[in-house]
């Protein structure tokens, strides 16, 4: 079984998200939208435009609970209800709830170090 086939997002916490994200958008070009993150999209070595895109996000972290970490890592998987199986047998601190919705399927798993990973099954075709 495959595990992780690339990773879907960065997300950061900041005491300011509003003020840090136009930092970025102001001195790093990156186009940080009304959501607080931005989108880059993938593209093969001659340029040319890929199915997929690498989220990156900056907020107030209240979504990495249980984590006290200031980051999260979101990996892209192609089959996330096994490999969430497989991490439980093999003694991984997978958290309960498993999200479904229109951008896929999402699974969180705690690291040895306290940090929440997020695990994501994109939809068909992405």
């Amino acid at each position: 079984m495959k595990r992780v086939t690339g990773i879907g997002g960065i997300f950061f916490s900041a005491k300011d998200p509003a003020k840090l994200g136009s930092w970025y958008k102001t001195h790093l070009g990156i186009d940080v939208q009304s959501w607080g993150g931005a989108a880059f999209r993938w593209v093969d070595s001659a340029g040319n435009p890929t199915n997929g895109t690498t989220a990156w996000s900056v907020g107030d972290g209240s979504y990495f609970a249980p984590s006290k970490s200031t980051f999260m890592i979101n990996y892209r998987v192609e089959d996330l209800h096994g490999l969430l199986k497989v991490l439980r047998e093999e003694g991984c601190q997978v958290l309960e709830k498993v999200e479904e919705s229109e951008y896929g399927i999402f699974g969180w798993v705690m690291d040895p170090e306290g940090n929440k990973v997020e695990l994501w099954q994109p939809p068909a075709g992405q």
